[in-house]
């Protein structure tokens, strides 16, 4: 993929399928080096399918039988210098702590590093398309600043008559996070 925003976008899709309510997506960034972790409260991976989920001929698609997102996520880890790890629990291992924690390490420094792209477009598209789900977004910047979004507070501050994915919602959010990375 061109763009790392992108692979969060598929990653987050995958926490989706797993029919996760909250999904973090947390940014750790230096000046030398790029943390993303993707945390979800899904029903989890079976210990069988998490050992062999790095393989592209792994997927729980029932259109394709090739799921390239966490494999070429790892690819793009390992390519800088870097690594993927995740762990998960499903609901049975782990009923009041289950979901998966995927993490990948980046040293932005290196010639292979791919760019981390428009995160902020990322994030408002999975608001509206996923509207019913909650998001935690914070990007530690090289700074110190951290950037932050979370649709609970959002929520308990429209409340129940207005919904994330209306566009003045969504603009607002857009503008906020802008904002906050400086644009």
């Amino acid at each position: 993929m061109k763009e790392l925003s992108l692979n969060i976008l598929d990653i987050v899709q995958n926490s989706i399928s797993a029919e996760a309510s909250l999904i973090e997506i947390l940014l750790a960034e230096t000046d030398e080096t790029l943390r993303i972790t993707i945390k979800d409260d899904g029903r989890g991976m079976s210990q069988d399918f998490l050992a062999t989920v790095m393989d592209p001929f792994s997927t729980t698609r029932k259109t394709r039988k090739v799921g390239m997102g966490i494999p070429l996520f790892k690819l793009a880890a390992e390519q800088t210098g870097g690594e993927l790890t995740i762990t998960s629990r499903t609901r049975d291992m782990s009923p009041e702590d289950h979901g998966t924690v995927i993490s990948a390490f980046f040293y932005k420094n290196h010639m292979d590093f791919t760019p981390l792209g428009d995160v902020v477009s990322t994030l408002i598209s999975l608001i509206q398309g996923c509207p019913d789900v909650d998001f935690l977004f914070e990007h530690e910047l090289p700074n110190g600043e951290t950037v932050h979004l979370d649709t609970r507070e959002m929520r308990e501050a429209l409340g129940d008559e207005i919904p994330l994915n209306s566009f003045e919602v969504l603009e607002w959010a857009r503008e906020s996070l802008n904002e906050q990375y400086g644009f």
